[in-house]
């Protein structure tokens, strides 16, 4: 196929603070399908996605994890590229905003920035959304005073950071967005930012944060890390060898300006007006398009762990299959219109669409085939009228693809795919091959009709290999034919003669049974509520004198024998020293033996009220940790018994 030049996509990348639902993948997805079609239609495609892992909600959710930034985003940058691993996605680079290149490349724009004027030290007064990370006017808040993008709450705030003086370019990047009508879309988006953000005057950006540490560092005022706008957006250059200094990689002068920013429709004010700001600052081109898709919908509302309407997509894999999902989220997306689903839904076109219509029509064909003709392809050109007709519609199919794909309507490409897989369907209905079959005169009309629902067949899979691969592949390797190149599809009649399909026809979508999925689905979510519910568990904070009224000492266990009316529970002997020797019940049989504790200098909780366990007085507690495997009691050498813990 005729090389037609290099064809750059990006998604967002991915925030590094938890593993992201279908809603996030969903444009991972998308982007995917419309780089294979790019790739198969002959352009040398580079695909860039990756994770944004720097700022402040990761640095707290580190630290609540108990671990480093570093390692906790290490931890969710893996379960993000299994997410997307298992969605069999293609792309060609991963970037994550951690890398050293990036992060060298960050401060040199940084400071680069800087030095020429764009970017002033300065001090921030303003509104602040904690879950969004982003500053916001007053004008912009919702009716209520909420956050415009999640809805959450914003607080004052005041911090000395440096801006970026967007105002000095605000005309020109209006000129630029009238001038090339096709770089925001869609159409809504692009009257949005101009009437909402541009028009009415651009504020100053901030770009360094002091109130946290997990950023790239200002180089040249340490106090100060870079914030989002720069390091995250910046991806886009600097996972192609971008270097401020000039000296850049031959991939920047070959894919860079990107062809398409693939982003939510939430970020678009970002990508549009800050992103391309910047690039002008640097004296670099803009990407030829930015395209603000919709959200996927649970329902009929956003995806939110909150909301507790999340679902992932492993999970949905693990019930449906990676092409099944592949299917529903790119046919279930409208263009500009956010899309919904459900389990009811996926159940329903997974059973209509794909079992019966795409996976039916391929069955019957090759089972036909293998019934009539041993498998043996051949073409005696007996035709019909009737022919010309589905001939037609393959052909006119490969059109109708090509321009929704053009303009990004991905789901309408799948539709007219589908709409041919009914079309044959239909041409079974018309030209009777069972009737035919029964009349030897019309073997010639029975195998030039059978050839006809191949070639169709083949085409489709052809156009089907940019949105669900796997089945795609699985359609022409059970054609058993060479013909599997995007360049094939524009004339009727490529199918080889003379070859044998398979004689054991794949059921590439079998019927799903809603009571059966809905049973598994019960069970995954009753997995993620036990989580929830552990990690709700965790105790309230309390106050310094609340913990002044805990009395703990070292305490040596003396003797230890086990319970006379519970096999779990031990009775100990535990010296506190200057004469106090307690009995105290533990239940640690489940992990030691008697002799096992004996000698052991534990913690005790001494002023706690004594109970009556199972018959017999404790006087104390001792402290140990306990996980799903084991009970550890915790042990202090080197004190002597009766000392103080504090």
């Amino acid at each position: 196929m005729e090389n037609k030049g290099p064809y750059y996509i990006t998604t967002a990348i991915a925030y590094a603070a938890g593993k992201p639902h279908i809603g996030n993948v969903y444009e991972i997805v998308l982007a995917d399908a419309i780089a294979r079609y790019k790739r198969y239609d002959g352009y040398d495609v580079r695909f860039q996605t990756g994770t944004d892992e720097h700022g402040q909600k990761v640095e707290e959710r580190a630290k609540a994890a108990g671990k480093s930034p570093k390692q906790f985003v290490d931890e969710i940058a893996a379960v993000i590229k299994e997410q997307f691993d298992c969605m069999n996605i293609s792309y060609d680079k991963f970037i994550r905003t951690t890398d050293a290149y990036h992060e060298k490349q960050i401060q040199k724009i940084f400071k680069k920035l800087y030095e020429q004027g764009d970017i002033y030290k300065g001090k921030y007064e303003g509104l602040y959304c904690h879950e969004c990370e982003a500053f916001y006017t007053k004008s912009q808040l919702t009716e209520d005073g909420k956050c415009p993008v999640c809805g959450g709450e914003v607080k004052p705030m005041d911090e000395e950071a440096y801006f970026f003086r967007m105002s000095k370019y605000a005309d020109r990047l209006i000129q630029y967005i009238e001038d090339h009508p096709h770089f925001i879309q869609p159409e809504s988006r692009k009257n949005e930012m101009l009437n909402n953000f541009l028009r009415p005057g651009l504020q100053d950006l901030c770009v360094s944060r002091t109130s946290f540490k997990w950023g790239i560092p200002v180089d040249f005022d340490p106090d100060h890390v870079v914030y989002v706008w720069i390091d995250a957006l910046s991806n886009y250059i600097t996972g192609l060898g971008y270097d401020a200094d000039g000296n850049h990689d031959e991939l920047y002068k070959k894919y860079w300006p990107a062809d398409l920013h693939l982003i939510g429709k939430d970020i678009v004010r970002f990508h549009t007006i800050y992103w391309p700001i910047m690039l002008m600052a640097l004296n670099e081109p803009l990407p030829k398009q930015v395209f603000g898709h919709p959200w996927l919908l649970t329902g009929d509302s956003k995806m939110s762990k909150s909301k507790g309407n999340v679902i992932y997509a492993d999970d949905l894999v693990s019930l449906f299959g990676v092409d099944a999902v592949r299917f529903i989220m790119l046919h279930e997306m409208p263009f500009a219109q956010d899309g919904h689903v459900t389990y009811d839904l996926m159940i329903e076109r997974i059973n209509s669409d794909l079992a019966n219509n795409l996976g039916n029509l391929v069955n019957r064909t090759l089972s036909m085939q293998n019934k009539y003709f041993n498998g043996i392809v051949a073409n005696p050109h007996d035709d019909a009228p009737v022919d010309d007709e589905l001939k037609a519609e393959a052909l006119a199919t490969v059109k109708k693809v090509s321009d929704h794909m053009a303009d990004l309507r991905v789901a309408d490409a799948i539709q007219d795919i589908l709409d041919l897989f009914s079309r044959c369907n239909k041409y079974i209905d018309e030209t009777m091959p069972w009737a035919l079959a029964k009349d030897p005169e019309q073997i010639g009309r029975l195998a030039t009709v059978l050839y006809n629902l191949l070639e169709s067949v083949r085409i489709a899979g052809v156009l089907l290999k940019a949105f669900l691969p796997d089945t795609a592949e699985k359609i022409l390797y059970s054609l058993n034919t060479m013909e599997k190149d995007f360049d094939t599809v524009n004339e009727f009649g490529m199918l080889e003669t003379d070859i044998r399909v398979t004689d054991k026809p794949e059921i590439l979508f079998a019927r799903l049974n809603e009571k059966e999925v809905m049973a598994k689905v019960e069970q995954i979510q009753k997995a993620y509520r036990a989580v929830k519910k552990k990690a709700a568990e965790k105790k309230p904070e309390i106050e310094p004198a609340d913990f002044e009224k805990i009395e703990l000492r070292v305490g040596k266990v003396l003797s230890c024998e086990r319970h006379p009316a519970a096999d779990k529970l031990f009775v100990l002997k535990v010296d506190l020293g200057q004469g106090d020797v307690r009995q105290i019940v533990s239940g640690l049989a489940q992990s030691y033996t008697p002799g096992q504790v004996i000698g052991k200098n534990i913690v005790v909780l001494t002023n706690l009220k004594p109970a009556v366990i199972r018959g017999i007085e404790s006087k104390g507690m001792l402290l140990a940790g306990k996980d799903d495997r084991q009970i550890a009691v915790v042990e202090v050498n080197g004190l002597e018994p009766g000392t103080k813990i504090s």
